[in-house]
């Protein structure tokens, strides 16, 4: 048995943010809703001596040549110590035997990857299509890649930065600026930056709400992104239950560790209300946004389906690329 091993700057440089990673999430979504996917609920792990969690996600979709399993450690003191706060790998099994395929050490990578090009698809379906201001909340690298990924499905112009760093905010900023070829500042506030725009991304780790109903205006969408954890909360639950639609990757999850869960316990969406998944709009059975004053909001956990299907991309572009370490086992 050969399993091929790609390490995480060869997985850099032969699985990027394109069209092609946005198309390939949005299909898995859409099997996701289809029902032609195993994806069992997230198994997490907290280490709260070491202010840190350790997720395993995993799905296998119907007609793909392999499943994975993704071990996603997220260590949070690491900066203090000169490292990244995520890391880990995918393992890519043969959907026939069981066998393992591959081990892709991206330590994170192409998570950020397909987290990105959800936020992407979200806004193909969610965004107004003439949105041409945007908002990021955040100055990570998640910040950098949702805003290029949003770029690939909206002709956006400007960008308006906030972060609780005012220093880090500007970085951040003109470090798209200059790589994007955009116009960038930073507000102040959250609410200042979020007011001014057409769509608005959440990226951050925050257990209080950046975000309230204040901000909200006919129009707007709102990718958010930073909640995936029970603690987690970016958004006021009385500006999620404001909004004309919401969206979640799947519902289940959402209300376990996504904004629908802070929602469900302040009382302002009910447990019992049905919210329609990203994968239904993909599929086209839901129309997402219907008119260019509606508010709606993208609540995006993560999920398994997207591993599965950034991993089986990311094989293939190595091998067709020339790329990895082949040892027999």
């Amino acid at each position: 048995m050969t399993i091929t091993v790609l390490s995480e700057s060869e997985l850099r440089e032969c699985a990027t943010l394109d069209a092609r990673a946005v198309d390939t999430i949005a299909g898995a979504f859409a099997a996701l809703h289809r029902g032609e996917v195993v994806m069992p609920p997230v198994l997490s792990m907290d280490l709260p001596e070491q202010n840190a969690e350790v997720d395993v996600k995993m799905a296998w979709i119907r007609g793909f040549d392999g499943f994975a399993v993704k071990i996603s450690p997220g260590f949070f003191n690491n900066p203090s110590l000169g490292l990244p706060s995520l890391s880990g790998m995918m393992a890519l099994f043969s959907a026939e035997t069981g066998r393992v395929q591959a081990a892709l050490l991206d330590n994170g990578w192409l998570t950020d990857m397909r987290t990105a090009a959800a936020g992407a698809v979200a806004a193909r379906y969610l965004a107004r299509e003439n949105a041409r201001v945007a908002a990021v909340l955040g100055t990570g690298l998640q910040a950098r890649l949702q805003l290029e990924a949003l770029k690939l499905v909206r002709p956006i112009e400007r960008v308006i930065f906030w972060g609780r760093n005012v220093d880090r905010a500007r970085e951040c900023a003109n470090d798209c600026a200059t790589r994007l070829g955009i116009k960038t500042e930073v507000a102040d506030t959250a609410t200042e930056s979020v007011r001014a725009a057409d769509i608005a991304i959440t990226t951050t780790p925050a257990q209080a709400p950046i975000l309230d109903t204040d901000a909200l205006h006919p129009g707007l969408h709102i990718t958010a992104m930073g909640s995936d954890a029970e603690g987690k909360n970016e958004i006021d639950p009385t500006a999620l239950a404001a909004a004309d639609l919401l969206v979640c990757d799947r519902q289940a999850q959402c209300a376990e560790r996504g904004e629908l869960r802070s929602a469900i316990a302040a009382g302002t969406i009910g447990a019992d209300t049905v919210v329609p998944e990203l994968g239904a709009l993909c599929a086209g059975d839901h129309p997402g946004r219907e008119n260019d004053e509606q508010i709606t909001i993208a609540d995006l956990t993560g999920t398994g389906v997207q591993d599965t299907a950034i991993a089986v991309l990311a094989l293939e572009e190595g091998v067709n690329n020339g790329f990895g370490t082949r040892i027999e086992a």
